[in-house]
């Protein structure tokens, strides 16, 4: 008799390694994709706060409140060039928009352009329940607002003491 001297894995072997590793897969996937929902989440609040803060930078100057997002930006500086291109920005799967609201201010100085009473700016996932699930609005007053529904945000007509209402919560 024989002995062979094997070396090597089996076929069974191979194919339990390969089920072992798709089920590990399996659950860890829906978890990756929940924290890209929530970073990009994440990274629109950071995109409205810096927008509150560059429109009360601008307001300082201006009397009023820039009514887009283009005039934060170039010459003037006041938010940076990443979402200040466009009027309309696309960043990490939001959509980003500023709108002035209200009447224009009288009188403003010459590199002013048309700054208005108010403005409220919203960020609102490109596929909800794929880039994020929630949808964010802010005011000059400061609060950035949440829709768990991820609908856009609709403009107000005026400046309004509480912008939107309900589903819409404060988260900040």
């Amino acid at each position: 008799m024989r002995i062979r001297n094997q070396k090597g894995f089996t076929l069974i072997e191979l194919l339990i390694v390969v089920a072992i590793i798709g089920i590990i897969a399996a659950i860890a996937v829906p978890g990756l994709l929940r924290a890209r929902m929530s970073g990009n989440e994440a990274s629109a609040i950071g995109g409205l706060r810096a927008i509150n803060t560059a429109q009360q930078n601008y307001a300082q100057l201006c009397n009023g409140y820039s009514p887009d997002l283009k005039t934060l930006g170039a010459p003037n500086n006041y938010l940076s060039p990443d979402m200040s291109t466009n009027n309309q920005t696309q960043k990490s799967g939001f959509q980003t928009e500023d709108f002035g609201v209200g009447l224009a201010v009288n009188n403003p100085p010459a590199a002013c352009g048309a700054p208005q009473a108010d403005y409220y700016a919203e960020a609102h996932p490109l596929n909800v329940g794929t880039t994020g699930t929630r949808s964010f609005g802010t005011t000059s007053q400061g609060t950035i607002y949440q829709d768990t529904t991820g609908a856009t945000f609709a403009a107000p007509a005026a400046a309004p003491a509480v912008p939107w209402a309900a589903p819409k919560t404060a988260i900040q």
